[in-house]
């Protein structure tokens, strides 16, 4: 199991949120790219970068820190955030990062997320965002009527390969992931499933890695 150092950037500072929560905002340095360097030199494989900015308002403040952080690292990372376009994953594609995660569209406009995907294949992921097992989009702002395991089953149908699944009641409160949505859904898709939200411990982490689960974002904790 690959796990995922997450870097959330707003005013293109690293931060976190409660909960998703934009007025419940921590600034944890004034240097993204910094930090990005600092995890890979404790052995990071992969991180995690989300534009929280972009993910509120589909703006493209955090262009600069994201494009810094591909630059200077030399494993892979994978970006989130407002990306609703197919300009937008191209512009992420050619900075470098390797794979470009989006959310609103894939309730809004699968049309659109079917083609990119056959056009991006494994460079394009899914960030399915549940409360009470219903989908959140546009930066958790907004709850749909959707299943939220319905819609992954949905999403592996049209090609996706790689959902990163939040459980968004957990999120940085460092009280331990959702165990029984990552059961659930190692049970009813085959796709790689990356468990996010409340990853706190080296236990949470053993026991997520027990559920065969391709990758864990750890944000807060660290």
């Amino acid at each position: 199991m690959i796990l995922f150092p997450a870097i959330d950037i707003k005013d293109n500072k690293c931060v976190r949120l409660t909960q998703g929560k934009f007025d419940k905002v921590e600034v944890y340095s004034d240097d993204p790219t910094e930090m990005a360097q600092k995890w890979e030199a404790m052995g990071a494989q992969y991180l995690h970068v989300v534009d929280l900015d972009g993910a509120k308002n589909e703006g493209f403040q955090n262009r600069r820190s994201i494009e810094k952080i591909a630059k200077a690292i030399s494993i892979p990372m994978q970006t989130g955030g407002g990306i609703r376009n197919r300009e937008r994953i191209k512009n992420l594609i050619d900075m470098g990062v390797d794979r470009v995660i989006v959310g609103t569209m894939a309730i809004e406009n699968k049309e659109l997320l079917a083609e990119l995907v056959k056009t991006y294949r494994d460079h394009i992921a899914v960030s399915i965002d549940a409360l009470k097992g219903k989908v959140a989009i546009r930066g958790w702002q907004t709850v749909e009527d959707v299943d939220s395991i319905e819609i992954c089953q949905v999403l592996e149908a049209i090609g996706i390969k790689t959902i990163v699944y939040t459980d968004i009641s957990k999120d940085g409160m460092l009280s331990g992931p959702n165990f029984d949505i990552y059961r659930e859904l190692s049970e009813k898709v085959s796709i790689k499933i990356i468990a996010s939200g409340g990853v706190t411990s080296l236990e949470d982490i053993k026991r997520l890695g027990e559920m065969n689960l391709y990758g864990a974002i750890i944000g807060k904790a660290l």
